[in-house]
């Protein structure tokens, strides 16, 4: 029925480097990710050929240094990639956003030993990485974390289990926040785990109402034996090193959440120009063009929010309260666009026939995950009244 094929976004990028990036991501979603999307995420079938294929074209380590196999892209460009990958399928941009997320660690607080050994594997070499903070019992709590590395000679042991790891099962490398001291926050270290550590498994993957191509999973550590060597930061720094990789990654979900509604806006205004009632497309009729308009007017605040807070972190000032600014904007943006988008195709958006209902199935994990929007909005209320009182 659609007869009106949707426009790409008009993008402001600051060189021909990143027009040229974008170019060659639009062809990759348009013609390896989004053809086989709604079969796969009804199947439930994780997309690991998407991920090789983006790692050899150079796109699994985008803002990080040329020097280790990185992209070396300012954020401002590397989240727009997302946007367009998460525009064809939400698992593919998601994905990525998880695995720079797992990348971080090393990245930014390894040694040069550690960054010399791992990233050009991590960032080039078609490695999938995962990011386990969550617990069964500490969620939005993340420093009443409970698994546990222990000093055994020159190395430690790790035994707990953690929870909502995307990619659980199916990542090459985990980095692993566990408890090597005190209670709190100061107690806690991070660790660079591969996947195929001995005493390392995977639960079955969680039962989702969406991204189902998405592995889920928690994953145990029963005495997992990692090197000091795999110690990532100083002991006790863990914990600063999962919220300073979670400021970065919030941008990432926003990203992919304004992918997402925009890929939603995009197939209402083609179903709303294809059908007719009453002798004229819906699209003629003032209450759906209203609908059209605020849809695409948030869409764009959202893309500006995100991207301001990315300047931020390309120039090096301080950006958590924008990210979370952006994280709860935009992800919000995503819910809201994409129930309208059901409601613009009538009883058709309720049918698998379309892919806007899968799209509000999706949206919805955005709101939670990586700090759900509650958690963002105590982080910019930190930043505009002060920590509170006890």
């Amino acid at each position: 029925m659609p007869d009106r094929a949707p426009q790409p976004v008009d993008r402001q990028l600051p060189t021909d480097e990143a027009r040229d990036l974008i170019s060659l991501v639009r062809d990759i979603a348009q013609h390896e990710i989004a053809p086989k999307a709604a079969e796969e995420e009804d199947a439930g079938r994780f997309p690991r050929e998407n991920f090789t294929l983006l790692s050899r074209s150079g796109l699994l380590g985008l803002p990080y240094d040329a020097e280790y196999g990185g992209g070396e892209q300012p954020y401002e460009v590397y989240l727009q990639v997302l946007e367009e990958l998460a525009a064809a399928r939400l698992t593919v941009g998601l994905g990525l956003s998880v695995h720079t997320l797992a990348s971080y660690g090393v990245a930014a607080y390894g040694t040069k030993e550690q960054q010399t050994e791992h990233l050009p594997a991590m960032l080039g070499g078609g490695l999938l990485g995962a990011y386990a903070l969550s617990e069964p019992a500490s969620g939005s709590d993340a420093a009443s974390l409970r698994t546990k590395a222990v000093r055994d000679g020159d190395g430690w042991v790790i035994t707990g289990t953690k929870s909502w790891i995307t990619h659980g099962g199916v990542a090459d490398f985990y980095t692993v926040m566990a408890r090597t001291g005190e209670e709190g926050p100061r107690g806690i270290t991070a660790f660079l785990v591969p996947g195929d550590a001995e005493g390392l498994s995977a639960a079955a993957p969680e039962k989702k109402m969406g991204l189902k191509g998405s592995p889920t999973a928690q994953i145990h550590l029963d005495g997992v034996r990692v090197g000091d060597e795999r110690r990532i930061g100083e002991e006790g720094q863990g914990f600063a090193i999962a919220l300073s990789a979670l400021d970065s990654g919030r941008l990432g979900i926003a990203a992919c959440a304004i992918g997402l509604a925009q890929a939603a806006l995009d197939e209402a205004a083609a179903y709303a120009t294809g059908r007719r009632q009453f002798g004229r497309p819906i699209s003629d009729f003032q209450g759906l063009r209203f609908m059209l308009a605020d849809m695409a007017t948030q869409i764009e605040a959202g893309r500006a929010l995100y991207l301001a807070a990315a300047r931020l972190r390309d120039a090096g000032r301080p950006f958590a309260r924008q990210a979370a600014m952006a994280k709860l904007f935009c992800t919000d943006t995503a819910m809201k666009v994409t129930t309208d988008a059901v409601q613009v195709l009538g009883g058709y958006g309720y049918t698998a026939d379309f892919p806007v209902e899968r799209y509000m199935r999706e949206a919805k994990v955005l709101q939670i995950v990586e700090g759900t929007n509650q958690i963002q909005r105590m982080v910019i209320a930190r930043h505009v009244a002060g920590p509170e009182t006890r």
